[in-house]
């Protein structure tokens, strides 16, 4: 078995793309060497942005990072159809919260425009969308606009935020496992986002397959606390191991 460091570290990440997760003790005993030992490779392999740690392993890094206009143009085709199967979740007359992501954007873009519904949001682009609809009520939560993340999350924006009670929060994400559970880039973005999860009846999230099984630093919740998970139609049952919580519902979105 490899030896040296970067022969190690290089077969745990060959693992790591094969299996989509390593346990620091599994390693340990196939290469014959400590946990400690491990857990170094794995600080540098995150510290290289390899791969992301969590607790007794690590899962890939998530793929969703990056400007906000760079991710818009990425499988356009399979979000606007999860888009088009998330907006099935809502009811008429809903509060509905939409945060920002090149996801979400196409949720707003698929809710039907002849339904009463009141829209909450943080992201500029997702209110463009709607902006004009006459049945449609819309709330523009405020505060700076983060230039890379498309959307306003911080102090003002919280406070917009704790004065309402929503049917439905759309939630995005960078990335979803079973361990770390919903997670994203950046530590304020998080907060903004737990609070969503406590303002809302439902939580949604709607994720392409390259963002389930990774993690990004900071959390926001596990994934016993959404009730519904939308994904693509053609993904492995093996991708959604350890999600299945008592409330969750999976819905695979339609390709056509």
């Amino acid at each position: 078995m490899p030896t040296l460091p970067d022969e190690r570290q290089a077969a745990i990440l060959d693992r790591l793309t094969r299996e989509g997760r390593v346990l620091a003790a599994d390693l340990a005993a196939e290469f014959d060497t400590s946990e400690d030992t491990i857990r170094r490779d794995l600080r540098d392999l995150a510290a290289a942005g390899r791969c992301r740690r969590v607790y007794g392993g690590a899962l890939p890094p998530s793929p969703a990072g990056g400007p906000v206009s760079r991710r818009n143009a990425v499988a356009p085709d399979a979000k606007r159809a999860l888009g088009r199967a998330a907006a099935t979740l809502v009811e008429p007359g809903w509060t509905v919260l939409i945060d920002s992501g090149s996801t979400n954007l196409r949720i707003a873009e698929a809710l039907p425009a002849d339904r009463d519904l009141t829209v909450v949001t943080n992201a500029p682009a997702v209110a463009a969308v709607l902006a004009g609809r006459p049945r449609c009520a819309l709330v523009v939560l405020g505060g700076r606009v983060h230039p890379a993340i498309g959307a306003a999350f911080g102090p003002r924006a919280l406070r917009d935020l704790e004065g309402i009670w929503a049917d439905i929060a759309f939630v995005g994400a960078c990335g979803l496992a079973a361990g770390p559970g919903l997670t994203v880039f950046d530590a304020e973005e998080a907060e903004f986002k737990r609070c969503l999860l406590r303002v809302s009846a439902r939580a949604a999230v709607a994720m392409t397959a390259d963002k389930l099984g990774t993690a990004a630093p900071f959390g926001i919740g596990p994934a016993a606390d959404l009730h519904h998970l939308v994904v693509e139609a053609g993904l492995p049952e093996a991708a959604l191991d350890g999600l299945a919580g008592p409330r969750l519902r999976v819905l695979r979105a339609d390709p056509a």
